[in-house]
């Protein structure tokens, strides 16, 4: 087999840029060595050929499918992708492979591997590396979600509306969600509660027939049970009832902690 058989029994969906899995976990010591045999410093960038080989005696899944550098096993495909990769017990395929590693106390680590045609079309890259510590991920997620927004008002078309009509003060409320988070670490709970409140407006203005986000209600919640206010954290969980489709209102955990409240 050459590289383009991957290729070919991948299905577009999957083909292209795909994260290992493993590499802080399972195969982190592996992860370790190979940064060691590289040399590679505290904040390391390695892209090479890696091997990718089905392992039908993996305890955890039969159709497993390892990614091996060096002989080593440094990681594993993702299970939806190894379960349609037409590649056969004993048979082994070439891919392109990409490191990027935080050697400090706890390594951090992330791995890809490139399953499109031509040269890799990788994400990230040695100085676009993607975040790994929790910071780094935090401030990733909040980049990544306003960088859509943004795309989506400015490319017109169908989706410029639907992102248009989930906006309060010039946001979207998927760009609040990280600070939200923010201010709840920081005890800055009333601040908080004030996004809540802003998303929550957007939420409702971008529902399409369907129920509001409920997140941002859930926050709302916690903030206010945190805050001793059981009127409030009531009225707001009846806000959300009240403007989701009634074939969805029972089961839902929003209905399920009103009921508990209003039991009390």
């Amino acid at each position: 087999m050459d590289q383009s058989s991957v290729i070919l029994t991948v299905s577009s969906r999957l083909a292209g840029c795909l994260e290992v899995a493993g590499t802080t976990t399972f195969a982190k010591d592996a992860v370790a060595a190979l940064a060691d045999r590289r040399g590679l410093g505290e904040r390391g960038y390695f892209e090479g050929q890696a091997q990718l080989q089905r392992e039908p005696e993996n305890p955890v899944d039969p159709e497993a499918v390892a990614v091996l550098v060096d002989g080593e096993k440094v990681g594993c495909l993702p299970s939806y992708v190894a379960k349609d990769l037409a590649l056969p017990a004993g048979a082994s395929e070439p891919v392109r492979y990409q490191l990027h590693v935080l050697r400090d106390k706890k390594q951090l680590a992330k791995a890809y591997v490139w399953l499109g045609d031509g040269e890799p079309e990788w994400q990230f890259t040695a100085q676009n590396p993607p975040g790994l510590t929790s910071r780094e991920r935090i401030t990733s997620s909040h980049t990544e979600k306003t960088a859509m927004v943004r795309e989506a008002l400015q490319g017109g078309g169908e989706r410029a509306p639907q992102f248009k009509s989930g906006m309060v003060d010039g946001v979207h409320y998927l760009e609040l969600v990280e600070p939200v988070k923010q201010l709840k670490r920081e005890g800055r709970l009333e601040e908080a509660l004030v996004l809540c409140y802003k998303a929550i407006e957007a939420a409702e203005g971008n529902t399409g027939g369907r129920e509001p986000a409920p997140w941002y209600t859930e926050q709302a919640a916690i903030v206010h049970r945190k805050l001793g206010q059981k009127d409030e954290e009531i009225a707001v969980l009846k806000r959300w009832l009240a403007r989701c489709p009634k074939a969805h209102r029972p089961g839902s955990s929003i209905g399920e902690r009103l009921a508990e409240l209003e039991a009390k």
